[in-house]
């Protein structure tokens, strides 16, 4: 078990010390004289699955049946008066089984019992924040925000790190009460009309104490900063140290939060098990999941099982991509039925440039904007020029003997050391002012997120090589920073964010992911402490990078549709988000760009960056119901068993139509193309005006063939279905991939009437 979770975190994704991935120690075991002791360090908690008891047995009628079946299901040694200790949590919604703390040994004997499926080791997922609003087009008091009621009556599920309550970002300013149809408790001494849920499942420690239920307070602040970037209400005059001054608001500002504190010292598969079972018992609308594992089998991730449990319930489920960009293949959170969500800038900077003795200035970002550092030019050093990697990473400790004594210091990112300590070390040693430098990788991507100790510029990898440069070609080389603030406008935002996580999916390559981009660099939210450099006594926020970030832009985006529409289904609202997303940067000059400055591909984009007016008013949607996937996992090849664990009920392939992934009717194609032609089809429904006719446009991926048929729907009403058919096609050539010899190629599928148009992006894989 530890081998294979030390290669499971080589493929997470984080942007901050936010993974917590040690399990903390389990209370130990209480036996009697007759059972065998067990040592707590012996215990870990497995995951169990069983099959769902007879219908004559009464378990889901009588009061404790149901945790009496799952105990049954525990050896014999285990003394009944622990077995309630053993058992952690009984799930009821997510799937038919129990989260317990075991003994190797005990799970062996457990294998003898009928009716058990499964039982595995837990896995440990992580976690993957006032402007943006405005970027995307959201106005106070007109167009969609007000058409849509601010997400009024809508309920957001939080599963995170818990939250700070007090904060002004909560206040119920202007909320109705919560809807009839909720269920759920509030743990916090403090709730209102805008937190009407607040829960904790923390199972190393006990979350019931003498004075009652422990309240799921953020000791982290990633929470905080997810809840209140999904749902926070109308903070005006509002700054990260004297930075990005305008009114917080959250994307659905009336919705209700419901939060489920699943992530303490670790985001343990048994608790996140827990929140989402607890979620649908509740009745949210939208779960925003801001943490997840790489690619795994979709019956071994907790988020695509509880996500399934909440999709057939209604409940939309919007997840982040994971922070393992730009790696291609690395993903979180791939199943079908999630809104898998890559991250992108929006065109808010806040900019420090680094201005060189040649005359040559290289802009780059900064939150620590001193008024007090001198524009004259100083002493210009880059410890790494020998290519000692502890100098060019200034590591700590590293330049104690290096002549750093009021310079300015070339850092190179990354090196396991965070950019604040390693301004910790330049400024011990001496430095007067830090330029950060990205590696290759890392491109054109700059953020203002740390909290520097000394004058600091992160700047690109190209400033930074220029930089470099100039330091080699001078024996005097001299440098300074300016500091410019908060500046609006950048032309070619949104763009690509480095470390946004990119397809394909591993685990089913047949469905394009992520699905969709939004903002998530630079994002201001709430934050439950003061920083460290801000002495002020205004209400905290802070300044937060990662796709956790995007997840709750797209779920407070999901809550405003679904108060717009409550009958549509998740299916629905994730195509309309899907096929009504945008290509073009702010001003419509280009396509979204990469960290390279480069296209970005639909690996990193997916359908393309959200644009919450236009998915309001889609006019054509792709939907699906729960069933609907059983055949497409079928056709992944798993076992009737393992789907059942997804689905929790009874499936036999064998009696099913088994599906391609392609032929999944998703608001995507993404297909394999070898020698054969291949063709799958899709069924829209019409959502637009009554009477609409809608022609066919298509952009062909290089060296492919693309017929429909028909090329033209006509619609007389709405609701009204159409199922369309694409053949794809290879175009011969002398390569072994496309037209060019890649192995990819890209293209769109696009539905055309007076007054919608309704995308749907096509990648080829040449085999």
């Amino acid at each position: 078990m530890g081998n294979k979770r030390g290669e499971m975190f080589q493929i997470m994704g984080v942007v901050f010390l936010l993974s917590l991935i040690y399990m903390s120690s389990f209370s130990s075991a209480t036996v009697d004289q007759e059972t065998e002791l067990v040592e707590e360090s012996e215990l870990q908690t497995y995951i169990v699955h069983v099959k769902r008891p007879h219908p004559g047995l009464g378990v889901y009628t009588k009061s404790n049946g149901l945790e009496s079946w799952y105990e049954s299901f525990l050896p014999v040694t285990i003394a009944s008066s622990n077995m309630k200790q053993r058992i952690i949590y009984s799930y009821r919604n997510v799937f038919n089984g129990f989260a317990a703390k075991l003994t190797a040994q005990e799970v062996k004997a457990m294998e003898e019992k009928e009716g058990l499926v499964s039982a595995r080791p837990q896995k440990i997922l992580s976690l993957h924040t006032t402007h943006s609003p405005i970027f995307l087009g959201l106005q106070r008091r007109q167009g969609f925000w007000k058409e849509s009621n601010y997400g009024k009556g809508v309920i957001i599920g939080v599963l995170d790190s818990g939250l700070f309550p007090d904060h002004p970002s909560f206040s119920d300013k202007g909320m109705p009460p919560p809807p009839r149809k909720w269920k759920g408790k509030c743990d916090f001494k403090f709730c209102n009309n805008k937190i009407i849920g607040a829960r904790t499942f923390d199972s190393p420690t006990v979350s019931v104490t003498a004075a009652g239920a422990v309240p799921p307070s953020d000791d982290d602040g990633h929470g905080t900063h997810t809840a209140s970037t999904a749902a926070g209400n109308f903070v005006p005059n509002t700054d990260v140290l004297g930075n990005a001054n305008g009114t917080a608001v959250g994307m659905a500002p009336l919705a209700h939060l419901a939060i489920y504190k699943v992530c303490a010292r670790s985001c343990s598969e048994a608790d996140i098990l827990a929140g989402f079972d607890r979620a649908i018992d509740d009745g949210v609308d939208v779960l925003s999941i801001s943490l997840g594992i790489g690619s795994n089998p979709f019956f071994e991730d907790p988020v695509a099982v509880g996500g399934f449990s909440a999709i057939r319930k209604g409940i939309f489920v919007s997840c982040a991509a994971g922070n393992s960009g730009p790696h291609i293949g690395i993903l979180s959170n791939e199943a079908p039925w999630l809104l898998t969500v890559g991250a992108s800038t929006i065109d808010r900077k806040i900019v420090a440039s680094a201005k060189l003795g040649n005359g040559e200035e290289y802009n780059g970002e900064s939150l620590f904007q001193p008024s007090d550092f001198s524009s004259k030019l100083l002493p210009l050093v880059y410890p790494g020029a020998n290519d000692d990697p502890s100098l060019a990473f200034c590591y700590p400790d590293s330049l104690k003997d290096e002549d750093v004594a009021g310079k300015v210091v070339l850092c190179d990112i990354g090196g396991g050391i965070l950019p604040k300590d390693k301004g910790q070390e330049v400024k011990e040693a001496g430095g007067a002012a830090m330029i950060l430098a990205n590696g290759e990788l890392g491109g054109f991507s700059t953020s203002a997120v740390d909290h520097h100790v000394l004058p600091t510029t992160h700047v690109s990898y190209q400033a930074g090589v220029q930089i470099k440069s100039y330091i080699k070609s001078k024996s005097s080389p001299t440098a300074t920073i300016t500091f410019k603030g908060t500046i609006i406008g950048d032309p070619t935002a949104p763009e690509v964010a480095s470390f946004s996580s990119r397809g394909p999916s591993s685990e089913s390559p047949g469905i394009l992911k992520p699905d969709i981009i939004g903002p998530g660099v630079n994002i201001l939210a709430a934050w439950p402490s003061q920083l460290e450099t801000d002495a002020s006594s205004k209400p905290t926020f802070k300044i937060a990078s990662g796709t956790s970030m995007a997840c709750p832009h797209l779920s407070g985006v999901a809550a405003l549709i679904k108060s717009a529409h409550p009958d549509w289904s998740p299916a629905a609202i994730k195509s309309a988000i899907m096929t009504s997303a945008d290509l073009y940067n702010l001003e419509k000059s280009g396509r979204i760009v990469d960290e390279r400055f480069q296209p970005a591909d639909l690996f990193a984009t997916g359908a393309g960056h959200v644009n919450p007016t236009a998915a309001n008013d889609p006019g054509l949607i792709y939907d699906l119901e729960p069933d609907d996937y059983i055949p497409y996992m079928c056709g992944l090849g798993y076992t009737d068993g393992t789907i059942g664990m997804i689905v929790n009920k009874t499936v036999k392939c064998s009696e099913e139509s088994a599906i391609a992934e392609a032929q999944l009717n998703y608001p995507s194609f993404s297909i394999k193309l070898g020698g054969r032609s291949v063709t799958y089809s899709r069924t829209v429904r019409n959502v637009g005006a009554a009477r609409s006719s809608y022609s066919l446009q298509i952009m062909a991926p290089s060296g492919v063939e693309v017929s429909v048929k028909p090329d033209k729907l006509e619609f007389t009403k709405v609701n009204q279905k159409m199922t369309y058919k694409v053949r794809f096609s290879r175009r011969r050539s002398g390569g072994g991939g496309g037209e060019s010899g890649q192995r990819y190629a890209q293209g769109f599928l696009k539905w055309l009437s007076d007054r919608h148009s309704v995308r749907s992006p096509i990648s080829v894989d040449f085999e």
